[in-house]
């Protein structure tokens, strides 16, 4: 499901994710390289600091080779709940060019959780270049990725 504010320049996507908030906050945290970027392309650094003002970059690669460096901070951390990232900083509160705010949300609903993605744009321009560079698929991906990852059950063995 899919939806898009005009009055704040927001794009959002949901999905509901078959595990807990606690194994979804994990899986967004910790394993952040497995599920950040669409494949076949790859997130091989992630530089994380949990904590408001805290440093957000990523590095993704094309199949080609090519990086794409995105560097923010975070602006809340609600572990298992909420984040809050921008990049209109870089660590330090060092102002750079800002494209977004994006706030994740993880609820509980019934056995599982409810991921919602909320992405704010200065501009409305903003909002429409993040949607023609393939906002809805690109980020629906992802969080089916997080999903597989997330709905992992551990294999029991018989004894």
């Amino acid at each position: 499901m899919t939806n898009q504010t005009a009055a704040n320049h927001e794009l959002s996507i949901t999905r509901l994710i078959h595990a807990s908030p606690e194994i979804v906050y994990k899986v967004w945290t910790e394993r952040t390289g497995e599920w950040w970027a669409p494949r076949p392309y790859t997130t091989p650094v992630v530089d994380f600091e949990l904590r408001p003002g805290g440093r957000a970059y990523t590095m993704m690669r094309s199949p080609d080779g090519t990086d794409m460096p995105h560097e923010g901070v975070f602006l809340e951390i609600v572990p298992h709940r909420k984040i809050v990232v921008t990049d209109a900083f870089r660590q330090g509160w060092i102002p750079q060019d800002a494209f977004m705010v994006a706030t994740i949300t993880l609820e509980q609903e019934g056995s599982g959780t409810r991921y919602t993605a909320r992405v704010q744009h200065w501009s409305e321009e903003a909002m429409k270049q993040h949607e023609q560079m393939g906002f809805h698929e690109g980020w629906s991906i992802v969080a089916g990725q997080l999903a597989e990852l997330s709905e992992i059950r551990p294999v029991s063995s018989a004894a």
